[in-house]
């Protein structure tokens, strides 16, 4: 169909444009339009608005409100196809020709389409999120030219060594902008960005989506192997990358990639010189306004992320401005953020979670601070040189300081408080850094699929932080069912965790069993977390209904025994895995990363189990010692990588 509109777009979007255009554009005695009930003819003399207005509202182009609307018109009325189409609200009548193709500029390339119609939102649900305002007409270049309008000198991105204004940032977006598109890109096509967390990043990030682009990002440690399946996947057209990281040539491989792919196009290399087939990020850079005929609206595609595939292979979950933009913007004042914060991703910017962390300081127009790779000393120096009032983290890496006395030695006042997120958390280590630094603790919940489902507020009780990840963000809602009926639990009983809301992704891409399994009739994400919810709303992750133990028929989960284990002295990181057993079916596998320099044994850490009163019968009866725990970007222990360990 024209202008990017899909069968998707007119199931999710025409009833509601149906009936916000009842008054400009349904006319008394057209025989086209005429309707014969009386609720409508009622709301003809109070209520409409125009494609421009509806448009603005709902996040579609005009154009594409006009196509959505005269399809669930023939849905809803008979009309004779040779009549000609009554204008948008005017009263010109189009020539037949004209009407659905008015200007190739709004073209978009029918491999791209697939993508597009993979956003299917339920049309009630997305009714709600767009009257109650968690869906609006947000972009990300429209936020960029508001703060460069607004506070031009401000900082925009911060590095250890300088500021970038956001008069500055918008410079080279424009001129990335351009660039890009000089290669040929256009509205819907796939960008692939591997890139550590430097404003290169932050720069591509915009430029992409500035014409429309969808940026699909990739971790920094992949290698060729995964980053072919997930390019090949996606279908994406170019991708940004750095020369080299560590011992991985990245621009070679990518080149290599480009010439077996029938998609990849163009590789995008950052540094002074790129190889043969590629160009570098530098010579794209062409000065003036970008000229953009078909520019992103709400509704469009505008990131694709995948699956952090712990336990399966990743998936593809492609999320729309309205989806992420909307949820930064709702959730930035609940961290009372604002133009005056600094706030510093400790997760990588690949990872939904430091994208969202980021838009919700884009939202603000806070400051987002730059720290390329993570280690305690980097993050302590990174604290000392810029002052984030904010920092997002992971469990790992706070634990990470664990038998150091770094965070003594550097002043952490700035950071009024730190949000943890990724994976368990035991409150001793929450406590630990809340002490040591001084500011308010918070947990998130979260998934790729969803960005924040809930989280503490800054605001809140640090008993409340150390045991819950908070309530439910706003536009979303949660609740825990039991796995056997589906009903829904009573307060503080564990069940699986589910999850509806503005933030909630529509659907993985061209996954149709995995979507089917995903959801429920009503509309309910299945996350597959097992959880606990108080009376006072707030969430507790007590695990993964994946990762049970079944041992004889007793199941339990593992995750309050590695909660236990973790606080051993010897321990600096432990996973505990189910590993097949011909009697009682699974038996527990604990594996355990020692602090440096420590030895642990089977024996000792029963021993310590014993001493906090733990059934025997959940005790690991397995122990391997693992130098180097195989973990995420966003260091989540990958237990699946574990499991195979055992099959060896």
């Amino acid at each position: 169909m024209s202008y990017g509109v899909t069968q998707q777009m007119i199931d999710t979007y025409g009833e509601i444009i149906f009936k916000l255009s009842l008054n400009k554009q349904s006319r008394r005695g057209d025989a086209v339009r005429e309707l014969n009930f009386e609720e409508i003819e009622k709301q003809r003399e109070t209520t409409g608005l125009t494609d421009d207005e509806i448009a603005t509202r709902i996040g579609l182009l005009p154009e594409q409100v006009g196509v959505v609307r005269v399809f669930v018109e023939r849905k809803y009325h008979r009309i004779d196809l040779h009549r000609r189409l009554f204008h948008l609200g005017g009263g010109k009548r189009w020539k037949a020709d004209e009407y659905q193709h008015p200007a190739e500029r709004l073209k978009i390339r029918e491999e791209n389409m697939a993508l597009r119609e993979a956003l299917t939102f339920n049309p009630e649900r997305a009714k709600h999120y767009l009257e109650q305002g968690y869906w609006k007409n947000d972009t990300l270049i429209q936020w960029l030219d508001d703060h460069a309008t607004v506070r031009p000198d401000g900082p925009a991105l911060i590095t250890e060594t300088g500021i970038i204004t956001w008069a500055d940032f918008k410079d080279r977006v424009d001129q990335l902008t351009n660039g890009l598109m000089g290669l040929g890109l256009m509205k819907g096509d796939v960008v692939a960005v591997q890139l550590p967390n430097i404003p290169e990043f932050m720069i591509a990030h915009v430029a992409i989506s500035a014409f429309g682009g969808v940026m699909q990002t990739i971790h920094m440690p992949y290698g060729k192997t995964d980053i072919e399946f997930f390019l090949n996947h996606s279908g994406a057209r170019a991708i940004v990358c750095l020369p080299a990281f560590k011992e991985f040539p990245t621009a070679q491989v990518m080149t290599e990639l480009k010439a077996s792919s029938t998609t990849l196009k163009d590789v995008i290399v950052l540094g002074p010189e790129a190889p043969e087939g590629a160009v570098t990020f530098s010579s794209l850079l062409q000065e003036g306004k970008p000229s953009i005929g078909n520019p992103p609206v709400g509704s469009d595609p505008y990131l694709l992320l995948y699956t952090s595939g712990t336990t399966s292979n990743p998936k593809g979950v492609p999320l729309t401005y309205q989806n992420m933009l909307g949820h930064g913007r709702l959730c930035a004042p609940e961290f009372e953020m604002t133009e005056h914060d600094r706030v510093l991703s400790a997760a990588p910017l690949s990872h939904l979670y430091g994208l969202y962390n980021i838009n919700c300081a884009f939202a603000a127009g806070a400051a987002m601070v730059m720290l390329p790779a993570f280690s305690p000393p980097d993050l302590a120096r990174m604290v000392d040189a810029t002052k984030p009032t904010a920092i997002f983290m992971g469990p790992a890496h706070a634990s990470a300081f664990k038998g150091t006395d770094i965070l003594q030695k550097h002043d952490f006042s700035s950071v009024k408080y730190s949000v943890f997120s990724g994976a368990y958390c035991p409150p001793d280590v929450l406590r630990y850094w809340g002490e040591q630094t001084g500011g308010t603790i918070c947990q998130l919940w979260g998934m790729t699929e969803l960005a924040a489902g809930t989280f503490s507020r800054p605001t809140m009780s640090v008993e409340i932080a150390t045991r819950s990840a908070g309530p439910a963000a706003p536009g979303n809602e949660v609740r825990v069912v039991s796995p056997e009926t589906g009903a829904s639990l009573a307060a503080d009983v564990e069940g699986e965790l589910q999850v509806r809301g503005a933030s909630v992704f529509p659907g993985y891409l061209n996954n149709p069993d995995a979507n089917a399994e995903a959801f429920t009739s009503e509309g309910w994400f299945r996350t597959g977390d097992l959880a606990t919810i108080d009376d006072q709303g707030n969430l507790t992750i007590t695990g993964r209904s994946k990762d049970i133990i079944n041992r004889g028929g007793v199941k339990y989960n593992p995750a309050d025994i590695e909660e236990i284990i973790f606080t051993h002295p010897k321990v600096s990181m432990t996973a505990i895995v189910p590993m097949k057993d011909e009697k009682l079916g699974e038996r527990a596998c604990c594996f355990i990363q020692p602090v440096k320099g420590a030895t642990i044994d089977l024996d000792e850490i029963t021993a310590f189990l014993a001493k906090q009163n733990v059934s025997k019968n959940k005790w690991p009866e397995r122990l391997e010692i693992i130098e180097d725990m195989p973990l995420t970007p966003t260091r989540k222990v990958i237990k699946g990588k574990l499991a195979a360990l055992l099959e060896i």
